[in-house]
């Protein structure tokens, strides 16, 4: 069983960065897709990025598009999320989740199979 740890959440201002990591262990981080979701108090989790096993298919949420990059080492069993030009309203938990490939990456939470326990990142003056 996949057992996720996120780590690399704090408080930021408006403008800053963060990069956040995800470390798997008790599987082969290499069979399965990531995806980065978040949560905000009030608000439902939402996917905010995915990427496939190779790192070469990878999506975002229209709203960090340009600013969040998402990438992985499965060597490492490691993926990241860079996150620059960090705004408020990205104030949230961070997860990240794996689901087991079967060749389609999604975005939708329902999907994911393995949950890390958040990591909480804070974006303010």
């Amino acid at each position: 069983q996949l057992h996720l740890v996120e780590s690399g959440g704090g408080l930021v201002q408006p403008g800053g960065s963060l990069k956040l990591s995800c470390v798997a262990s008790g599987g082969t981080l290499g069979h399965y897709i990531i995806g980065w979701f978040r949560q905000a108090p009030g608000k439902e989790r939402e996917g905010v990025s995915c990427i496939n096993i190779h790192g070469d298919n990878i999506e975002y949420l229209d709203s960090v598009k340009g600013r969040f990059t998402v990438s992985r080492d499965n060597a490492q069993s490691m993926v990241w999320l860079q996150m620059d030009n960090l705004k408020p309203e990205d104030t949230a938990v961070y997860y990240c989740a794996a689901l087991f490939d079967e060749g389609l990456i999604t975005m939708e939470a329902q999907w994911y199979e393995y949950w890390g326990q958040g990591t909480q990142v804070n974006v303010s003056s």
